[in-house]
């Protein structure tokens, strides 16, 4: 049996998040509301007329699944190296999500890759690596 690779499993679960939220984005061009608006209609204005928190949640989507399905210019950078940057950004995307109500299960699916990626961090995963540091084949432990 191989060992579980943390990043790449919490990669996965932010890419389904990521899609989720453009899903839930478009949905709320469509209709607009607030998730929180049964406790106060203050947050009404974010949606409503002009659309800043779809738009917002639509682009931290499209950021996130450039970020982790890489485009050519995103791949190997500093930021897409690197776990710590994830951990910042993705709380975010989190926060945008469960402001939109159709946003709830992206956030929830957010905060499980978050955990997911800090577990890996944690344990000094690397994202990817330069190849001049991956060790040589007869360096591999089995």
């Amino acid at each position: 049996m191989g060992r579980l690779i943390k990043n790449h499993w919490a990669r996965l679960i932010i890419l389904t998040a990521a899609a989720y939220q453009i899903g839930s984005a478009i949905e709320g061009f469509i209709w607009p509301k607030v998730f929180w608006d049964f406790m106060t209609k203050n947050l009404n204005g974010a949606v409503t007329p002009i659309p800043i928190l779809q738009i917002l949640n639509l682009l931290m989507g499209l950021i996130g699944i450039a970020w982790e399905w890489p485009l050519k210019f995103v791949a190997g950078s500093t930021p897409h190296r690197s776990i710590e940057f994830r951990l910042i950004l993705y709380p975010l995307s989190a926060l945008l999500a469960m402001l939109l109500y159709q946003g709830t299960d992206p956030a929830i699916y957010y905060l499980i890759g978050i955990g997911v990626y800090f577990w890996a961090y944690s344990e000094g995963e690397m994202v990817c690596p330069e190849p001049w540091t991956l060790p040589k084949r007869s360096e591999y432990k089995v």
